[in-house]
């Protein structure tokens, strides 16, 4: 399989219609694009480590703001959205765990299918509180117009 088969670009098919977590989609895909593209150029164990370490640290942020804005704005099924961002954090911390002992031990599969699972995530979950954000925003613009 090609490199640039598996890199993922960011397009407005993404977007959630905030800025801020759309800037955060972007900066994830961006990561897992360098990760793949050091596991393919079969770099040195430590870039990877670091590559890695950086998608656990920026997803807790990214999430952590996500359920913020989610919450501030009473979402109700925001603990719902909340746990699955946790199966992410559990997932993308096993990736850390496989290169523990040999950077080897972490697949090209692997990296892939936490990938697609932010992916499908944004695509499915994330496209579900897009709605019921429009229209907060929508009262909230109303009121102050009053």
């Amino acid at each position: 399989m090609m490199q640039n088969d598996l890199k993922v670009e960011w397009d407005a098919g993404f977007s959630v219609d905030v800025a801020e977590i759309d800037t955060h989609q972007k900066k994830m895909f961006d990561l897992f694009n360098e990760l793949i593209d050091l596991k393919q150029r079969k770099a040195e164990s430590k870039a990877i480590a670091n590559i890695i370490t950086e998608i656990n640290d920026y997803s807790k942020l990214y999430f952590t703001e996500e359920e913020r804005m989610l919450r501030q704005r009473e979402y109700p099924d925001r603990d719902i959205h909340a746990r699955y961002h946790r199966r992410f954090i559990r997932n993308a911390l096993s990736l850390r765990r496989e290169i523990t002992e040999d950077v080897n031990n972490l697949s090209l599969d692997a990296i892939v299918s936490l990938r697609d699972w932010l992916i499908e995530h944004i695509l499915t979950k994330d496209a579900m509180y897009v709605p019921f954000l429009r229209i907060h925003r929508y009262v909230e613009d109303a009121s102050r117009k009053q």
